[in-house]
């Protein structure tokens, strides 16, 4: 495992290492793909546009867009997270032992995110098929212009969940404060539970059952502008 301490090295240095680690793997090399990250201290854009199955443990918490760009790297923090943890991520997997804050996952098309703590505001917004489980609660506006995917939720959620979403899975184990526009309470068939039971195994969660959350989607109203409906868009 190589080790690269943060108060002792520039966070470019270690980006840039791990870029050329990711081009090694590419290109058939031996590259180094286990790496542990020391003393981050809340520093932003740790590990960002990872391109390779790298292993990264990070020791502590970080600030914004940690994991950004992630493809198909496995990006460990132990510790908590700043706004944009895992953005526009596109395979591998990112979890966080402690709270993540505003936009997690935002506009993430794949791979899987997973919060133990907590989310903020506009967690899993504008996500085009990225999987996003949070073992606590997600704030207002969560999962809003959701496109594809899925956001699993074991806690609460806040005001206006999934607002002008599109075609995006909402799965909620807790309370709803309230619905977004054009999102509604929807059948949860046998499908939904294999594909949540599916969800929650990757993950590594096992304490709860999928049959006991409540699934919410689109109404479908809103794809095409209605002049009698326009106190809705």
């Amino acid at each position: 495992m190589a080790t690269f301490d943060l108060a002792e090295c520039p966070l470019r240095e270690l980006n840039a290492e791990l870029h050329r680690q990711a081009a090694v793997v590419r290109e058939g090399g031996a590259a180094e793909k286990q790496w542990e990250i020391l003393n981050p201290r809340g520093s932003h854009a740790v590990a960002v546009g990872v391109d390779a199955p790298l292993d990264i443990t990070v020791r502590g918490n970080v600030g914004y867009y940690c994991g950004g760009m992630n493809q198909l790297g496995t990006i460990r923090i132990e510790g908590s997270a700043g706004p944009g943890l895992g953005e526009n991520m596109m395979s591998g997997m990112i979890s966080v032992a402690g709270n993540a804050s505003q936009y997690a996952g935002a506009t993430g098309r794949g791979g899987l995110l997973v919060i133990n703590g907590n989310a903020s505001s506009r967690c899993g917004i504008s996500i085009k098929g990225i999987d996003i489980l949070v073992r606590g609660n997600v704030g207002h506006m969560s999962a809003f212009l959701a496109q594809a995917g899925n956001l699993v939720v074991l806690g609460d959620a806040g005001d206006s969940l999934g607002d002008s979403i599109y075609e995006a899975r909402l799965f909620v184990l807790g309370q709803v404060k309230s619905l977004g526009a054009d999102c509604i309470k929807k059948e949860m068939r046998r499908e939904h539970i294999e594909l949540l039971e599916n969800l929650l195994n990757r993950a590594g969660i096992s304490d709860v059952k999928a049959s006991d959350f409540t699934r919410y989607g689109s109404a479908r109203e809103l794809y095409h502008f209605d002049i009698d409906r326009s106190d809705a868009y």
